[in-house]
């Protein structure tokens, strides 16, 4: 019998403390629904504004952010370890994670309220290994659509996703240029679902590599060309050129900057923490987020969270076990426990941080500005880039040389939500829809339900 119809039959012929009974689980039910929505309800969202990140407060946010793939296949799925990390990465300073591969099919809220418990923000990239656009053979077909769009469905639910990837590193080599296309187009058709579902407009980019050969053209096709629908929101870089005792000049970081003057969208650094020589000191976080280069870079992500045989891990989960013994452990590195910090790495970052709290611009200030012409789109160079910034971009399945002599009619089509065979996922039967068989057992048992759902 439904819950309604139930409730509204009890007499005073019921046996005695059922009503008072059933008033404390509906109450108790309503406090349980309040208490999330008011914690959902706390945690401002990130949305790209021009060339910056603000928050729905009107503040400017600057990532302060962490490599976090603590297994292959998903690291959201154990809230306990989520919680560990979350309040270690606290004490850090960090206000992000960046996460490479995820689960849709599977829950993530504890994670995500976890980290958002501790104002920690979640950058997520929306392919997996064999999803993602390859840099020889590239393609952007139904299935890596579908693929794309169930990762959006599954994390567009939750306020601290503060951006998502369409690829990581996909161009590695200046000759790699001819897979720029299906980066952007998969950007179109990622906003263009976005959009059609009614999510809000969490920003949609892409993490490069730092290729001097692809620099800055890759970054300004991503951005340029008069169809907003087609422009990347974001923009990032992977870059490992401040090593050891090193200076703005002296690494690069100067060139960096003088690339992104002017430019339309949000630019930040998805990677970056040389690790030789030793000890990692992380000088070049003074100037991302300093004087440097804080008016046109938007933070930056360290790599990486867990110590494993690259040796790039700020923590560890205890000492090394025999991977045939406890098959977690993988090449030998537990991958869940109480955090440890690997010294003197851990320190120096936090020491790092704690001295930089860039405050930008307010939105109120910000907003009158904030329409940035794009920049011109790049020409094909011989021996170098060789994409065509203004030619129309491949449609879904379609591939690079029929897009290339297509008509640039401006009918090209979006892969968009018609397309789509993955739904959201957050909706589903709630408890409230339940039937049940008891009046105060089958009550709470709904009421068990639903908080074991959330």
């Amino acid at each position: 019998m439904a819950i309604g119809l139930r409730t509204s039959t009890i007499t005073s012929h019921d046996p005695p403390g059922v009503f008072t009974m059933l008033s404390v689980a509906v109450s108790s039910l309503i406090a349980v629904l309040a208490a999330v929505d008011l914690a959902i309800a706390a945690t401002p969202v990130i949305s790209a504004v021009g060339s910056k990140f603000f928050t729905s407060d009107g503040d400017q946010f600057y990532i302060k952010g962490i490599a976090y793939q603590l297994i292959p296949t998903d690291p959201l799925v154990d809230t306990d370890q989520c919680k560990r990390d979350a309040k270690q990465m606290q004490d850090l300073g960090a206000n992000a994670i960046r996460v490479y591969h995820v689960d849709p099919n599977v829950k993530h809220k504890g994670c995500m309220e976890a980290f958002a418990d501790v104002g920690i923000y979640l950058f997520v990239d929306l392919d997996d290994f064999p999803t993602q656009i390859q840099p020889t053979t590239p393609s952007w077909n139904q299935s890596q659509f579908t693929a794309f769009s169930a990762v959006l469905d599954e994390f567009q639910k939750y306020p601290n996703t503060a951006g998502v990837f369409v690829g990581n590193e996909v161009l590695t080599t200046a000759d790699t240029s001819g897979a720029a296309p299906y980066v952007k187009a998969a950007v179109r058709d990622m906003k263009a679902y976005r959009d059609s579902k009614g999510y809000r407009k969490i920003p949609i980019g892409y993490s490069a590599a730092d290729v001097p050969g692809l620099r800055p053209m890759l970054q300004n096709y991503l951005a340029c060309g008069d169809k907003d629908a087609e422009r990347a929101e974001f923009y990032s870089l992977n870059v490992y050129e401040w090593c050891g005792e090193s200076s703005y000049e002296g690494s690069g970081y100067s060139e960096l900057k003088k690339n992104a003057t002017g430019y339309n969208i949000p630019i930040f650094v998805s990677e970056t923490g040389c690790r030789e020589p030793r000890p990692r000191l992380f000088g070049d976080q003074a100037s991302i987020l300093g004087e440097d280069m804080a008016d046109t870079w938007s933070g930056t992500m360290v790599y990486e969270w867990i110590q494993e045989t690259n040796d790039y891990g700020l923590i560890s989960y205890g000492p090394m076990v025999d991977p045939k013994v406890s098959t977690e452990a993988l090449d030998g590195y537990p991958r869940s426990g109480t955090p440890t910090t690997v010294s003197p790495d851990y320190g120096n970052l936090k020491s790092q941080w704690a001295t930089l709290s860039p405050s930008g611009v307010k939105l109120s200030a910000y907003s009158a500005s904030a329409s940035i012409s794009p920049p011109a789109c790049p020409t094909s160079t011989e021996g170098g880039w060789i994409v065509n910034g203004n030619a129309p971009l491949p449609r879904l399945g379609q591939s690079l040389d029929s897009a290339a002599t297509a008509s640039s009619d401006g009918s090209t089509p979006t892969g968009s939500a018609p397309q789509a065979s993955a739904s959201a996922t957050g909706g589903g039967t709630t408890a409230g829809n339940k039937e049940i068989t008891g009046m105060v057992v089958g009550l709470l048992g709904v009421m068990l339900g639903f908080v074991t759902y959330l």
